[in-house]
């Protein structure tokens, strides 16, 4: 990231939420950020892990940078329900909110809540996340949301099957067979891109600004824990990726550069705006995803 070290840093002294940021691209970025000077607050499943990553970012600041864990499972909306009002209680302000956990899971599991797993933690999770911190976000001022997407949902060639929200069809036979959890993978990296721009549009004239990111092929920790074959495929992947470092950098920069103040719903890669697929430019899909994730989130009261 050294060519970024010239720019302004947005960051220092504001206050950094970010999820799945105790491996991969999110502790490569926390590690980035807290240099930079922001203070963080961290999302993990883990209390062990997210230990573990307070120790190497306090080392980076020699214990000067401030911290925070919150736990939660993001597969379970109570839980999601329950960090954002503790986080809420100690967070007097929002300045950045970074979407970044994600999973792929190769068999069909339904959450407690009834929901496809994959779903749950990479679209409903952030979605639900965002909304309940909406409005200390915004009371934060120029504030940002960035959420974590890939060039992964190209793969959503048809869109989002609204019809199937829950993946039977994604995960019968043969479709199982010809990879039906990666393109399962690939509608919710679509969701990603769709909520950003539903989100842009309903946050224009608040200050805030939402944009989402590919950060391209990186070798990171990512499905291995779906059996053997998911770890081979990603083993031989590895050869091609490049470093959590590296696809840590976008994410880093719309956090922290002045390049993109005021832009808002776009997708970027290389810290560059692209065009995602066609299905991402769609602002009917975008609002209907936006209806529905209401309608799934609505009963998972405490």
């Amino acid at each position: 990231m050294e060519e970024m070290k010239n720019k302004a840093w947005n960051v220092q002294g504001k206050y950094v939420l970010i999820t799945g940021a105790t491996s991969g691209i999110g502790l490569a970025a926390a590690k980035e950020l807290v240099v930079r000077g922001a203070n963080l607050g961290i999302v993990a499943r883990s209390l062990a892990k997210a230990n573990e990553t307070v120790e190497q970012l306090q080392a980076l600041t020699n214990g000067t940078t401030k911290v925070d864990v919150f736990l939660a499972d993001l597969t379970d909306q109570r839980s999601i329900r329950l960090v954002a009002s503790e986080i809420l209680a100690r967070c007097p302000r929002i300045d950045v909110l970074i979407n970044n956990a994600g999973a792929m899971f190769v068999k069909r599991i339904l959450t407690m809540d009834g929901m496809e797993k994959t779903w749950a933690v990479n679209h409903l999770a952030p979605f639900l996340l965002t909304k309940l911190l909406l409005d200390r976000i915004k009371m934060s001022g120029k504030a940002r949301i960035i959420t974590t997407s890939s060039h992964g949902h190209k793969m959503a060639k048809k869109g989002i099957d609204f019809d199937d929200l829950t993946a039977m069809k994604r995960y019968s036979f043969p479709q199982v067979l010809m990879g039906g959890a990666n393109f399962r993978y690939g509608e919710t990296k679509l969701a990603n891109i769709l909520f950003t721009t539903e989100l842009a549009r309903l946050l224009e004239g608040t200050g805030v600004v939402a944009n989402c990111l590919d950060p391209g092929l990186v070798s990171t920790n990512f499905n291995q824990d779906n059996g053997i074959l998911a770890r081979m495929t990603m083993a031989v992947m590895k050869r091609f990726s490049r470093t959590p470092e590296k696809g840590a950098e976008t994410l880093v920069w719309l956090a922290d550069s002045n390049e993109i103040n005021g832009e808002s719903g776009r997708y970027y890669v290389d810290m560059k705006e692209a065009i995602p697929s066609a299905q991402a430019g769609s602002r009917e899909a975008a609002r209907k995803l936006w209806e529905v994730s209401e309608r799934q989130t609505r009963n998972s009261g405490i």
